[in-house]
């Protein structure tokens, strides 16, 4: 009878259990269906095409299909190791990503806490919009308007230095020019749409600590220096190691746009490289090999990042 009546007990609290989950699955299930575009987004486009990596060791033939295609190992790696192009490749990428990481990088930061510190909520809201509505414009547009202005014989800007008796800039057409026109672009058109996170960030502080600070006698710097600054300082970290996760993307769009014969020196990157010498010559499993090797090489970066920003006992990703 005892044995009978554990029986019946775990029973009674198994049932018990299931109906405490169900009805806590169904209290959260408008949370699981507010996430499930997004689990369906990287399934469907990050997630199910890892598959496809398969090809970088492959002489892919699309009529063939993975299972047919010849195995060619590490040839497609070698291939791209062996460039002589390479090394140009890899330096003008990865000055162009520093430039973007302690350049662009440290922008929205910087706009943020100035947008913080405005009190007229009026003149505030219209800042915000005005460097919100860059990021609304292609890069089809934004060059567009870069070349309007200043190609070099038809551009507004050197007409009328011409006219004035000055000597025109060859700002799209002279490689010491094609850096610093790429940060200045990617600044204004995105820097004050990623500065939305880092106010975001500025919005959940207590205000009663810039107040108890205002009591200790702490000026608007003493107070941007040890209560802003701070409670910036996870979001910084954390985005920081993201971005360090897409070092080698510059970004095909912007850079092709802005490319030319003349400046090609400075401007030729792997996604360029690619479009060029492999999508256009229907090459996939090379083209497939070098963004393998991006990847693997942001993979690294954000691993490193990690791991010092934990020993240093600051915020990681993980």
């Amino acid at each position: 009878m005892q044995g009978d009546s554990t029986v019946k007990l775990v029973q009674l609290k198994s049932q018990s259990l299931r109906k405490s989950a169900l009805k806590e699955w169904k209290r959260g299930l408008p949370l699981y269906l507010m996430i499930l575009p997004g689990l369906l987004f990287f399934l469907i486009f990050r997630y199910l095409p890892l598959a496809g990596i398969i090809i970088a060791f492959q002489d892919y033939n699309p009529f063939a299909g993975l299972s047919e295609s010849e195995w060619v190992g590490f040839a497609h790696f070698e291939r791209l190791f062996g460039e002589p192009d390479f090394w140009t490749l890899l330096k003008n990428t990865l000055i162009l990503s520093a430039l973007n990481l302690f350049l662009f990088f440290p922008a929205p930061v910087l706009i943020a806490v100035i947008l913080n510190e405005v009190r007229m909520q009026l003149f505030k809201k219209f800042v915000q919009t005005v460097i919100y509505m860059p990021h609304f414009l292609s890069w089809v547009v934004l060059v567009g308007i870069t070349v309007i202005l200043f190609a070099t014989q038809e551009g507004a800007i050197n007409k009328g230095l011409a006219s004035a008796g000055f000597a025109r800039i060859e700002l799209m057409t002279d490689p010491d020019y094609f850096r610093i026109v790429y940060v200045l672009q990617s600044i204004w058109k995105e820097a004050g749409w990623n500065a939305v996170i880092f106010l975001a960030a500025l919005a959940s502080i207590d205000p009663t600590l810039y107040e108890a600070a205002v009591v200790d006698g702490a000026n608007r710097w003493k107070q941007l220096w040890h209560i802003t600054l701070p409670a910036l300082k996870a979001t910084i970290i954390i985005l920081f190691i993201l971005r360090l996760g897409h070092i080698m993307d510059i970004g095909f769009e912007h850079i092709y746009l802005m490319q030319n014969s003349l400046n090609l020196s400075v401007s030729d990157v792997f996604d360029t490289y690619v479009y060029r010498s492999g999508v256009l010559q229907g090459e996939f499993s090379f083209t497939t090999a070098v963004g393998l090797f991006k990847s693997l090489v942001g993979l690294v970066l954000i691993l490193l990042a990690n791991k010092l920003s934990k020993k240093a006992g600051e915020e990681g990703v993980y």
